[in-house]
C-alpha cells in the first residue's frame, strides 16, 4: 500500500487480532487511519476467530497523535464536525466498551490522541524508553479523546494535571511507576506479550480494566477539589492569557463531580470551543511556521546537498562568541576560540565551561556529554588552527574596520571552502566583506542571546552569498538545536529592524507623559516576557545608543525619535541591570522594583523633549498604550515585507517570537496584525500622525492592504505577465 496512511489487522494462529497504524513518520492519527481504525475493531468483533486483540503501531513508533493538519483545515474552513463522535463511537464504544479484550502494544511514543487511544484499552504495554504524554494544550486544545478523564484515573490527579498542563513527557519506566504502564518489555518481545496478555484478560487471569471507570487512585472529592482549585490559580497566574488551560481543569473537575462518561462530553464540548479559539489557530500557526523555515526557494529546492561542518572556528569569547562555542560543541562539532589576547581566551574558554556544567547542574547534559563537549574545544592566539576549518564565525565588537580586517585575513588562511559568517546584529554585510574577493562564501550568522539558550538563528545573505552556504548554515543551525530564518541583508535585518519603533514608541509615549511602569505593565499582560523598559535595562544602554546610530544613518529622520533620556541615565550614573540601577532596582535574589527616583530624570526629559500637546500629559486607556507601542512594529514589519527581506510573513512570525518573546500563543507579529486588521491599525497610526508626527505615518504596504482589504501576510499577488 505504499506510504498511503492505513491501518492493517492480521490474525494469529492463537486467535489474537493485531491492528497495526501505518502513517510515517510518527503514525499520526489522520482521518483515515480514525476510520481505518473503526473499521478493524468493527471486524474483529465480529469475527468469531478473534479472541483478543492487541494495538499498535508500525515502524517502531505507536502514534504521535492526532494529526494537525486536521486542526489547520478547522482554522480554515470552521468546521468541527470531524471530532464528532470519534471520542464516544472509537473510543469508548468501540475500544474500552469492546466485547473483546483490547492491549496496546506502546514503543517509541504514545502522544497526544495515540496516548488516548491507549489509555482506552484494558492494559498497556511497553517498550523501554517509550514517550508518553498528552501535549495538547501546547496547541491551543486540549485532550480531545479521553485523555482528561482517563490519565487522572490512572496516575493520581497531581501528576495528570502537572502532564497535561504543563505537556510535560515521560517515559515508560515512570509510566510503570505512576500504573499508567502495566508491564514494560523488549521491542522484540513487545508483540508476543502482549498477545499473551489479551489472552489472559480473555482467560480471566488478569483483570478486565476499563479505566473510565476506575476511581482507587481520585481521592476523596474534598480533596479532588483543593487540587483543582489549587491548579486553578497557578493557571490563572502563570498562564492569564491561555483560556485551554481552564478549560481542561472544568472537562476533568465534571468527570469527578458527574462521572467519567458525563467527563468526555464536557471534554468534547470544551475541545470543539478551542479548536476555534484564536489561542489555538496562533499556536498552531507557529507550530507550521516553523516548520516551513526550513523551505528556502533556491536553496532547498535546487537538488544541493549540504557539506558536512566538522570544525568551526570562533572569533571572539565575550558574551556571545562564548555562547555561540558552546552551542557548537555540545551539538558534536570541533571548535577553536580564538581572542586577541591570553587573558581574553582564558576568560573565554572559563565562560563555555561554566555554561557547559550550568547544563550537567540542570539536568540538560550527562557528565559523560558535558566531558566530551569541552574535549571538542580549543583555545587559539593566532591563526594557525585555521587551515582546516569548514565555518569561521566572527562575533567581535561592532567595529566595522576591526571586521574587515578579520575577513580580509580570513581569505588569506582559511581553505577555499570555508564559510565566513559574522555575528554581527546591525552591520550591512556587504560592508564587511566589501575588500574580500570571497563574497559568495560571506553570510551572517545573527544569534540572539545568550546564544546557547535562544532559539533563533537568522541567516544573512546578501546578493552574492551562495545557495550552498546557505544551506550548510541552515544544516548547523538545525544541528545546534536553532530554528534557521533565511533573511536578506538590510540594517537590522529581520527582527531587530522590524522591533526598531518598539523602544521609540514607547520612549515617545514617555515624553507626552505617560509613566512608564504602567507601559511596561500593559505589555506584559499581553504577554510578552518583559516591557520596553525593562528590556533596556536588561540590554544595558550602551546597546541602546549604539543600535540608535546604526538605524538613524540607515532610515530617514521622521521613522526615529531622539530621546533625551538614555544620556540623562547614563549620565546619572545607571546602566540598567549591568549596574543594578535603571528604571528598576536590581538585587541578587529579587524581581526588579521600579525605581522611583528614575521619575525626576524622566520629568526633566519631557521638558527637554518638549512634546506633550499643551505641556499636558496626554490620557491613554491601556489598549491605547498597547496600540501605540506595537502598531509602529507592524508597519516596521509592513515594510520588511515589502523589501522582501523574509521568504514569507510566517518567518517573521516565528522570528518574532523566538528572537523577540512575541506570545506563540497570539500567531506571532504579522498572524496579530491580521486579526487586529490592517484598515482599525492603519486608521490608528494615521491619527497619531496627525497628532505626533511622522514616525507614526503608515507604510505605503499597509496603506494599500488596508484599502484594498487584503491581509498583511497574504504574499504579493504575482505580477500579470
Amino acid at each position: 500500500m505504499g506510504k498511503s496512511p492505513h491501518v492493517s489487522m492480521e490474525v494469529w494462529d492463537d486467535g489474537v487480532a493485531v491492528v497495526a497504524i501505518s502513517n510515517p513518520p510518527v503514525n499520526a492519527l489522520a482521518v483515515q487511519i480514525i476510520n481505518g481504525l473503526q473499521e478493524k475493531f468493527d471486524e474483529a468483533t465480529r469475527r468469531n476467530d478473534v479472541k483478543a486483540i492487541v494495538l499498535t503501531g508500525r515502524d517502531g513508533k505507536f502514534s504521535g497523535g492526532f494529526d494537525i493538519n486536521v486542526i489547520q483545515t478547522v482554522h480554515q474552513t470552521g468546521d468541527v464536525s470531524f471530532m464528532d463522535g470519534v471520542s464516544i463511537d472509537l473510543v469508548v464504544n468501540t475500544i474500552e466498551e469492546c466485547k473483546k479484550p483490547v492491549v496496546a502494544a506502546l514503543q517509541g511514543l504514545a502522544l497526544g490522541g495515540g496516548l488516548e487511544l491507549a489509555l482506552g484499552s484494558h492494559a498497556r504495554i511497553a517498550a523501554p524508553g517509550t514517550q508518553l504524554g498528552l501535549p495538547e494544550l501546547s496547541l491551543g486544545v486540549i485532550p480531545g479523546f479521553g485523555g482528561t478523564q482517563r490519565l487522572p484515573r490512572l496516575v493520581g490527579l497531581p501528576k495528570a494535571i502537572e502532564m497535561m498542563l504543563l505537556s510535560n513527557l515521560i517515559f515508560s519506566e515512570e509510566g510503570k511507576e505512576l500504573g499508567l504502564i502495566d508491564a514494560i518489555v523488549s521491542s522484540q518481545e513487545l508483540l508476543k506479550v502482549s498477545r499473551e496478555w489479551a489472552l489472559d484478560i480473555a482467560g480471566r487471569r488478569r483483570p478486565w480494566v476499563r479505566s473510565l471507570h476506575k476511581s482507587d487512585k481520585m481521592g476523596s472529592l474534598s480533596e479532588a477539589t483543593q487540587v483543582l482549585k489549587a491548579a486553578r490559580l497557578q493557571a490563572m497566574k502563570t498562564a492569564p492569557n491561555l483560556p485551554q488551560h481552564l478549560g481542561c481543569l472544568d472537562a476533568i473537575e465534571d468527570g469527578i463531580v458527574h462521572g467519567g462518561y458525563s467527563g468526555v462530553l464536557k471534554e468534547a464540548e470544551v475541545f470543539k470551543d478551542l479548536v476555534l479559539s484564536e489561542t489555538s489557530r496562533g499556536l498552531v500557526h507557529v507550530f507550521f511556521g516553523q516548520r516551513a523555515t526550513s523551505k528556502v526557494p533556491g536553496v532547498t529546492d535546487v537538488g544541493l546537498e549540504p557539506r558536512q561542518i566538522k570544525k568551526v572556528a570562533v572569533i571572539g569569547g565575550g558574551l556571545m562568541g562564548s555562547g555561540i562555542a558552546t552551542a557548537l560543541i555540545t551539538s558534536n562539532i570541533h571548535v577553536v576560540l580564538k581572542e586577541a589576547s591570553s587573558e581574553y581566551l582564558h576568560r573565554g574558554i572559563k565562560t563555555i565551561e561554566g555554561n557547559i556544567r550550568n547544563s550537567e547542574k540542570r539536568g540538560k547534559l550527562t557528565k559523560g556529554q558535558a566531558d566530551r563537549a569541552l574535549s571538542l574545544l580549543k583555545g587559539a592566539l593566532d591563526y594557525s588552527e585555521f587551515d582546516d576549518v569548514d565555518m569561521v564565525i566572527e562575533a567581535v565588537t561592532e567595529n566595522i574596520p576591526l571586521k574587515q580586517k578579520i575577513f580580509n585575513e580570513l581569505e588569506e588562511v582559511c581553505p577555499a571552502h570555508c564559510i565566513l559568517a559574522t555575528n554581527t546584529s546591525t552591520v550591512d554585510l556587504n560592508v564587511i566583506g566589501e575588500n574580500t574577493t570571497s563574497q559568495e562564501r560571506i553570510i551572517g550568522a545573527h544569534f540572539f542571546s545568550p546564544a546557547h539558550i535562544m532559539p533563533l538563528l537568522e541567516i544573512v545573505r546578501t546578493d552574492k552569498t551562495s545557495a550552498q552556504a546557505i544551506l550548510d548554515l541552515m544544516t548547523v543551525g538545525k544541528a545546534m538545536k536553532k530554528v534557521p530564518v533565511v533573511v536578506g541583508n538590510c540594517t537590522g535585518f529581520a527582527v531587530n529592524r522590524t522591533f526598531f519603533p518598539y523602544s521609540l514608541s514607547a520612549h515617545i509615549l514617555a515624553h507626552l507623559g505617560v509613566n512608564i511602569f504602567r507601559i511596561d505593565g500593559v505589555i506584559s499582560s499581553f504577554g510578552l516576557p518583559m516591557g520596553p523598559f525593562q528590556l533596556q535595562d536588561l540590554a544595558g544602554y550602551g546597546v541602546a545608543v549604539a543600535v540608535s546610530e546604526q538605524f538613524e544613518g540607515a532610515f530617514p529622520e521622521d521613522r526615529s525619535f531622539k530621546t533625551p533620556l538614555i544620556d540623562l541615565l547614563i549620565a546619572s550614573g545607571r546602566d540598567g541591570k549591568n549596574n543594578g540601577r535603571g528604571y528598576y532596582i536590581y538585587e541578587k535574589g529579587s524581581k526588579p522594583k521600579p525605581d522611583p527616583s528614575v521619575l525626576p530624570i524622566i520629568e526633566e526629559s519631557r521638558k527637554i523633549a518638549n512634546i506633550m500637546p499643551n505641556g499636558k500629559s496626554i490620557d491613554v486607556s491601556d489598549q491605547d498604550i498597547l496600540e501605540m507601542i506595537l502598531f509602529p512594529v507592524v508597519n516596521e514589519a509592513c515594510r520588511v515585507l515589502d523589501e522582501n527581506v523574509v521568504v514569507r510573513a510566517s518567518d517573521l512570525d516565528v522570528a518574532s517570537v523566538l528572537g523577540m518573546g512575541f506570545p506563540s500563543y497570539r500567531g506571532g507579529i504579522m498572524f496579530w496584525a491580521d486579526l487586529v486588521g490592517a484598515k482599525h491599525i492603519c486608521e490608528r497610526l494615521t491619527r497619531w500622525s496627525e497628532l505626533y508626527g511622522g514616525f507614526f505615518k503608515p507604510s505605503s504596504y499597509l496603506e494599500e492592504r488596508a484599502a484594498r482589504g487584503i491581509p498583511l501576510s497574504a504574499p504579493a499577488p504575482s505580477p500579470s505577465s
